[in-house]
């Protein structure tokens, strides 16, 4: 028998696994996650009260009938309604959670979650109030707190009750780092009491479907959790638990001193302190370790709602907007289905080239890679195997796992093996000529259906197709190095793009794992056309005389992962002059030359690849980035294109000049109708190039300061040229008292 309750009927059906042990499952209808929305909560309330009334009950079993998702976590979009909420309305709202959760650790019979897939956030709270968790063994189960990556932490009683738990210590790198553990780290850790093997159990068949395979691992977590029930019954564990983790911490005043001691310097060290939450969450911990779970969740109700709302907090779940609200419009037009694809080509060995192959490799997509020396060829097949196949364990590559994946990788020097790929990426040097070459050459090899890409950073698009054949096929593809990390792919269209190789472009970067923005055509795309005005606006400050330490803090300040002059090093000297070139060229009016970098490009100081940039390098050992250090010759370059001028540039100005030029250089970008919505922007930036989370992207901080500020601003520095401009979008929502996200 299901009975199903109230409003959220379709989410939370409760079921009998055998006539003493309930099951209750969760499966939001229409959605591919399980959130715990108040339609929820008020369910599982409804079904603890009818539960509480059957005495003949030994146990309760809570587990998802979604392959691959546990829970979620509390709705977000019901916690935005909540921003400007009296703060002790969010402190009631924590205890009602806290409350509703408690009865868990309460109740007549043993309650346990069966877990398979993520859980996360309101959903490992959930859990954690559980007398016992089954976790499967699968690649999508996870397990964590990721509040503080809202600027938040939990606020259920995941504070109180998981240092009672797993001890103290786990507790803070649990919760402070929000970052997820596995099933067998769980096990270590205490979190879970069982793990169970994902996938077929007993069945014979050697491949069953997909379908066949979840329901196994249903029916084999769904048995582990009853045998749970039952040895909890016998053995009356469970009940000694409760009663220990009801209590207090056993912690002397000296270990919980060295505790905090260590663990706020590491969070201090993670977050250059813009991030307030994780530092709250460890005080609270601390501060509440000597309380019994119920006053310890009263202070965690309290101390949540101190940080629900804040500035940070609105900005960080403005991020997760973005990333959820990408998911929905980044496939390419809603008209056009996108074509399978099924196999890939990369032309270029290189460094970006080996990325975007592994990529695929990765996603079990069969990928050619062709270059023009067998060399490079060698050089790039070795460089793509020893990614695929790193083992973290080991910090080596897997041999076993790299003989496993090389049949999936092709290298070539010939045409003709691109002929049967599903879609061809170039990788090539950034020339226009040398790109409009290969596909010239190319394009007569392949299928009508091929897709063709380039991973061009700055080029336009319609100038690559125009002397195609077949211009509709060609699209660009533009991944960020290092490809295994960066997130982002730049889905370029160009004038005769076709919608289906949009579409098919876009759906292949989300195979890869990649978040794709899909943008028209222009030099520099998105990305690039709004990195180059702050790094050479970091390049013109010190030519006017602000040093190199100054440019960098006032960046790192703001938030910035590392500083401009840094990143000159990092890019290459010789790629930022090559793609400054192509930005001047389109863009004369406000590009404005920094003569230090032409010189440090003719000196061959050309960044970290060769030893000397803006600084000099030390070699390191175990693959660790180079060192830089304070080069003198740099200091007597500097010296030299200042013309002896220095002058002192307060914090505030530096900022300004930096991420001034970036945000009009945005508003142009709106104004060309690069891209819809400025949202598209704002994910870009965080992506791409790591504009700080924490502020919400360029757009939301533009925001939070007033359009009507940022313009006296800019007329402020208006003589320095165009590039300080107020821009007619600018004005427009200045006039109107308006804002960018409205």
């Amino acid at each position: 028998m299901r009975y199903p309750v109230g409003m959220a009927a379709t989410t939370l059906t409760l079921s009998f696994a055998e006539p003493d042990i309930a099951v209750l499952t969760l499966d939001a209808a229409d959605s591919g996650a399980n959130v715990l929305s108040r339609h929820v909560l008020d369910a599982l309330e409804k079904h603890l009260d009818e539960l509480d009334g059957r005495k003949d009950l030994a146990g309760l079993v809570i587990r998802s009938a979604k392959p691959g998702m546990f829970i979620a976590g509390a709705d977000l979009k019901e916690f935005a309604t909540w921003l400007d909420a009296p703060r002790e309305e969010v402190t009631s709202y924590c205890r009602r959670g806290q409350k509703l959760f408690g009865r868990l650790a309460a109740t007549h019979y043993v309650t346990v979650a069966a877990i398979e897939g993520l859980c996360v956030g309101g959903g490992a709270e959930l859990a954690m109030w559980c007398d016992r968790r089954v976790f499967a063994q699968t690649e999508k189960t996870a397990y964590g707190f990721p509040e503080v990556k809202l600027g938040l932490f939990p606020g259920w009683g995941g504070t109180a009750r998981t240092p009672r738990m797993i001890g103290l210590a786990n507790a803070v790198e649990l919760v402070t780092s929000g970052e997820t553990i596995d099933p067998r780290t769980a096990a270590l850790m205490g979190l879970a009491n069982d793990v169970v093997a994902g996938g077929t159990g007993g069945f014979c068949e050697p491949s069953p479907s997909p379908s066949l395979r979840e329901r196994a691992s249903e029916l084999l977590l769904l048995a582990a959790a009853v045998r749970m029930i039952r040895s909890e019954r016998s053995g009356g564990d469970y009940l000694r638990d409760r009663a220990r983790w009801a209590g207090a911490i056993p912690m002397s005043d000296t270990e919980l001193g060295f505790l905090g001691a260590t663990a706020s310097a590491y969070i201090q060290q993670q977050t250059k302190g813009h991030y307030p939450a994780p530092v709250a969450a460890l005080e609270l911990m601390l501060g509440a370790a000597g309380e019994e779970v119920e006053p310890a969740c009263q202070m965690e109700a309290e101390e949540f709602a101190k940080l629900f709302g804040s500035p940070i907090h609105r900005a960080l779940l403005n991020v997760f907007f973005l990333n959820d609200r990408n998911k929905k419009v980044a496939a390419g037009p809603a008209h056009s289905k996108p074509a399978k694809i099924a196999s890939a080509a990369i032309v270029g060995a290189g460094v970006m080239g080996q990325g975007i192959a592994a990529a695929n490799v990765k996603r079990n997509i069969p990928v050619v890679l062709m270059d023009t020396d067998q060399a490079a060829i060698a050089r790039g097949v070795q460089g793509v195997l020893n990614e695929v196949a790193y083992n973290k364990q080991l910090k080596a590559p897997d041999v076993k796992r790299a003989v496993e994946l090389a049949p999936l990788v092709n290298g070539t020097l010939s045409d003709v093996e691109l002929s049967r790929a599903d879609i061809i990426i170039e990788a090539i040097i950034e020339k226009r000529e040398a790109k409009q070459k290969l596909f010239a050459r190319i394009e007569p090899l392949t299928g009508v259906d091929s897709v063709l890409c380039s991973n061009t950073s700055t080029i336009p698009i319609s100038l690559l197709a125009g002397s195609l054949e077949h211009p509709e096929r060609l699209c660009g593809l533009h991944f960020f190095n290092p490809v295994r990390q960066m997130p982002l792919v730049e889905v370029i269209r160009g004038r005769k793009t076709s919608d289906t190789t949009i579409a098919t472009a876009a759906a292949y970067a989300r195979a890869l794992g990649k978040t794709p923005i899909v943008m028209n055509d222009g030099p520099g795309f998105l990305v690039n056309r709004l990195l180059l005005p702050y790094m050479n606006e970091a390049a013109l400050l010190l030519c006017e005389g602000a040093s190199i330490k100054e440019v960098e803090r006032a960046a790192k300040s703001f938030g910035m992962p590392m500083g401009p002059i840094t990143l000159y090093d990092v890019v290459g000297l010789d790629v930022a002059v090559h793609a400054g070139r192509t930005m001047a060229e389109a863009f004369p009016d406000r590009v404005v030359p920094a003569a230090i970098i032409d010189v440090l490009f003719k000196r061959g100081r050309l960044g970290q690849k060769v030893g000397k940039g803006f600084f000099d390098y030390a070699i390191t050992k175990g693959g660790k980035p180079p060192r830089g250090h304070d080069s003198p010759e740099v200091k007597q370059l500097l010296e030299e294109c200042r013309g002896g001028a220095t002058r002192k540039f307060s914090q505030e100005e530096l900022t300004d000049r930096l991420f001034l030029p970036m945000f009009v250089e945005a508003t142009r970008v709106m104004e060309d109708h690069i891209v819809p919505d400025v949202r598209d922007v704002d994910l870009g930036l965080i992506l791409g190039i790591g504009f700080p989370p924490f502020r919400g992207g360029l757009f939301f901080w533009a925001d939070q300061i007033g359009a009507g500020a940022i313009r006296k601003k800019l007329e402020q520095y208006a003589p320095l040229g165009r590039r300080f401009e107020v821009t007619q979008v600018l004005a427009t929502i200045a006039d109107g008292n308006s804002r960018f996200y409205d």
